[in-house]
């Protein structure tokens, strides 16, 4: 029978059941019981340590309620839980799980913070901070691919790839922009690729402004990857892949004096379809011939007005065929220093295609476009975050290779091992976690634990 402060629901089915009764009345119990497997992650990468290392705590010492690294953990394992706005605070604070991974007693633990103190905290980070903090998100993933590969890599590729945050406030340094035709900001993400791997690794992350050019702080980005990846990696081949923003002069300069290899997107222009000329005329003798979409590849030596001079243009001369159209050319160029043939490097260049998927997990699956602060720092500290927690979730991804998750987007891998109900019980020796016999994801989730440290018995 209900009683006042516990208030019941009963369903009669059309069946002929028994009435069936449902309260809210489970107190140490949780919806996030999988989150257990990113604090094991993280307590090996020991991210969020470092992370809070950066911050510098100015509150006064006998009013703090919270520590930095108790803020940053709340934060942090709510955006990987899917908890994406700082309101959700008040829904979590009492939760037994989310309690237990920022490392309080899941049951006599006091309250997480409410979402006053996590907005006052995301407002007071300041630029030197998180250009520190940046710099150490970057190291934190270096240093554990160095541990996983244990030292040894042929060749490491960073990708630079702009997208973007569009707004719809009044944030600091929003602008409208004309080539997404939104107002909006254009974070620059960067991503690790280790030898011939099909995964690119989030590394870095800067949030700017909506009419930045393409390669606006992208030298200082460049210059701390390659810093600390010779550092981690002495000897290795380092490789730049960027789009055709990134084509100017200035940028290339900047390339060569870093000493990389790089492959770079090249607008194309009169000049340069003139070069494709012949190779067209063969793709379209080709494509007639077959009837499908054929291609042929080539190169020349080629300076742009701008350029100090001239380099190696990879040709890719493609005739589209489609039903019921006219075929089309669709001549694409590529600026390199890498050898090789003209089709191996462009096939190169064509490998950047899963950064996509980290740019689509970050909207999508973190909503990495909530960055509703006025302020413009407060903004980029959310990002950071938000790469952090994507970080952590793709490491967790990685340890469950072998299994139906093991390629799964950022949504679906939380709802299937991190979205877990789970029943807390606290004695004086352990904490027992209470799971569903019968979830349907109970084998994998079992595996990854025991990939990240767990010990069966």
């Amino acid at each position: 029978m209900a009683t006042d402060c516990i208030p019941q629901l009963t369903f009669a089915f059309q069946e002929k059941l028994r009435p069936v009764v449902a309260r809210f009345d489970q107190a140490h119990a949780s919806t996030d019981g999988g989150v257990v497997l990113l604090k094991a992650v993280d307590d090996r990468l020991r991210m969020t340590d470092q992370l809070a290392d950066c911050l510098v705590d100015r509150r006064a010492p006998d009013k703090i309620r919270h520590s930095v690294r108790d803020l940053l953990r709340q934060r942090l394992f709510g955006l990987a839980c899917g908890y994406e706005d700082g309101n959700d605070a008040a829904r979590l604070a009492n939760d037994p799980l989310h309690k237990l991974v920022v490392g309080r007693d899941p049951v006599t633990g006091a309250a997480l913070a409410s979402q006053p103190t996590l907005s006052r905290f995301e407002n007071a980070v300041r630029p030197r901070t998180l250009a520190r903090m940046g710099r150490t998100l970057a190291a934190t993933v270096i240093a554990h691919h160095r541990t996983r590969l244990k030292g040894q890599a042929q060749r490491i590729t960073i990708d630079l790839d702009p997208t973007d945050d569009p707004t719809h406030g009044q944030q600091a340094f929003t602008f409208f922009n004309g080539h997404y035709d939104t107002w909006c900001y254009l974070p620059l993400v960067a991503t690790l690729t280790f030898n011939d791997e099909a995964e690119q690794y989030l590394a870095a992350i800067v949030l700017r402004p909506g009419n930045s050019p393409a390669t606006r702080g992208a030298r200082g980005l460049l210059r701390t990857l390659v810093r600390q990846l010779r550092r981690a990696f002495p000897g290795t081949a380092l490789r730049v892949r960027v789009d055709g923003g990134f084509a100017g002069n200035d940028w290339l300069d900047v390339l060569e004096r870093q000493r990389v290899e790089y492959v770079v997107g090249l607008a194309s222009n009169a000049r340069l379809v003139r070069c494709a000329g012949q190779l067209l005329g063969e793709a379209y003798g080709l494509s007639k011939y077959s009837g499908r979409t054929e291609h042929v590849f080539g190169e020349t030596l080629y300076a742009a007005r701008s350029w100090s001079r001239r380099r190696r243009v990879i040709i890719k001369a493609e005739v589209v065929r489609l039903p019921g159209r006219e075929p089309r050319g669709n001549p694409r160029f590529v600026v390199t220093n890498l050898e090789g043939t003209p089709a191996t490097v462009y096939a190169t260049y064509c490998q950047r295609g899963d950064m996509e998927n980290r740019l689509k997990e970050l909207h999508d699956g973190l909503a990495l476009g909530r960055t509703s602060c006025s302020q413009f720092w407060a903004n980029q500290f959310r990002v950071l975050l938000t790469t952090a927690a994507s970080a952590l979730l793709q490491e967790l991804r990685r340890q469950a290779q072998g299994t139906s998750c093991a390629t799964a987007q950022v949504s679906t891998f939380r709802e299937r091992l991190l979205k877990l109900a789970v029943w807390v019980e606290r004695s004086v020796r352990r904490v027992v976690l209470h799971l569903p016999h019968c979830s349907p994801w109970g084998d994998t989730w079992r595996r990854v634990a025991l990939a990240v440290g767990a010990v069966p018995g």
